[in-house]
């Protein structure tokens, strides 16, 4: 899926200075805590999150994730913002929930990027 078409579903708003014209993602994961990010995400994914931290930039690096979409009009602070525009990912936002963006992208054909992990809840 096209960034910008993904964008335009979630009514989203960029916030960095990336321009979106080569951007495409393959899937998505939605998640708060990066070390499951970083235990299940695979490449070229697009992170739907409520984290607005820089580590939320960091995670995305290492990860090799796409975009971060942050949810329920978050607007992640200038540093975060700084460093998504250096490293060249960008940031949407959107006021749609986790659970409703989540549930539009899958609707229009996005898959889910999120591998199964071995973690035991117990």
């Amino acid at each position: 899926m096209k960034l910008a078409d993904l964008v335009n579903l979630l009514d989203g708003t960029v916030v960095t200075d990336t321009s979106l014209d080569d951007y495409e993602v393959a899937g998505a994961m939605s998640a708060d805590l990066m070390s499951d990010v970083l235990a299940s995400i695979r490449p070229e994914s697009v992170l739907l999150t409520g984290l607005c931290n820089p580590q939320v930039v960091r995670t995305a690096l290492i990860a090799d994730i796409r975009a971060i979409v942050f949810i329920r009009g978050k607007n992640p602070a200038q540093e975060t913002i700084n460093i998504a525009n250096e490293e060249n990912i960008p940031l949407i936002t959107t006021n749609y929930g986790l659970y409703e963006a989540s549930g539009i992208l899958y609707r229009e054909g996005l898959q889910s990027y999120e591998t199964q992990t071995e973690d035991d809840c117990s």
